[in-house]
């Protein structure tokens, strides 16, 4: 694989790309929504991107485009099925060609402006991509990372032969890798543990302050807290610790094991974190099934 751009113009533009089409199947809710400085993860990585580039996307599937969330901004919406955060790159260089393009992560909630402008500053515009090293593996960080025009015909080749890892792409390609000024800035969240402990870390005020969480109960549970909803103050995180602080407000004989739970409309895992405003439903097994 060429690892040089040798007709490379100089000086091409620079555009951003907020990779926010993932399914978050770990997190079992939308990471891009998640809050960590007093908005959602993507109002705050998009500002931050937005800042450094001369125009900013958020890369989407289609059935995102009219997401809550994600509508409000310009999208690059994924042309190709099961390439992961290689859609959304492919994408964006098809309907920008020509520029060099900044792909983040919107799960980085440490990431700073330095590293960021770092990344651009020392960025080798007469390769395929530059990108920082991992401080965990040593590896490329594919998602904090610049992919420049030459690099398009190149990604299409590798996707077209059926791969669609971008970090063996920046080894294969030889990007050029730079040391991370600060290891952390790097590091994503994909779990309600890894959640919590970074709202530990970036503003433990905001990680201990009580929600304001809608419950509603059927059946047994209804007729055991004499009510079929409430909404209520809590510190609880996740539904398992929502239930068992209810456990103490109300003569509950069902224990979690039997329950399922729902949130927003939508079944949910008991360790997913829960947010300001959210609606939780707690369902009881019911006679014949």
């Amino acid at each position: 694989m060429s690892t040089t751009a040798d007709t490379q113009p100089a000086n091409v533009p620079v555009y951003g790309l907020l990779l926010a089409g993932g399914r978050s199947s770990r997190m079992r809710r939308d990471k891009a929504a998640l809050e960590y400085h007093g908005r959602s993860q993507l109002a705050h990585a998009y500002e931050r991107l937005a800042a450094k580039v001369e125009r900013a996307f958020v890369s989407v599937r289609p059935d995102q485009v009219e997401d809550p969330v994600r509508r409000a901004y310009p999208q690059v919406v994924d042309r190709r099925e099961n390439l992961g955060p290689l859609a959304g790159i492919l994408a964006a260089q098809e309907a920008h060609p020509g520029v060099a393009w900044l792909v983040l992560a919107c799960d980085l909630p440490f990431l700073d402006a330095h590293t960021l402008g770092h990344l651009l500053g020392a960025r080798d515009t007469g390769g395929l991509a530059t990108a920082y090293r991992s401080a965990h593996d040593g590896l490329p960080e594919p998602l904090c990372a610049v992919y420049e025009p030459a690099s398009a015909p190149a990604l299409r080749a590798w996707a077209d032969a059926g791969r669609s890892c971008p970090r063996k792409f920046l080894i294969q390609s030889g990007a050029r890798l730079l040391e991370p000024l600060d290891p952390r800035a790097l590091d994503n969240v994909n779990s309600s543990e890894e959640y919590w402990q970074a709202m530990q870390d970036l503003d433990p005020r905001q990680a201990t302050a009580a929600r304001r969480i809608r419950v509603q109960y059927y059946a047994l549970l209804r007729e055991q807290a004499g009510r079929s909803e409430e909404t209520l103050e809590t510190r609880a995180r996740t539904p398992r610790e929502l239930y068992d602080e209810l456990r103490g407000r109300h003569p509950f004989t069902l224990g979690p094991e039997v329950l399922r739970v729902a949130v927003n409309a939508e079944f949910g895992d008991w360790s997913q974190p829960l947010a300001a405003g959210d609606s939780v439903v707690f369902i009881p097994p019911v006679a014949g099934g």
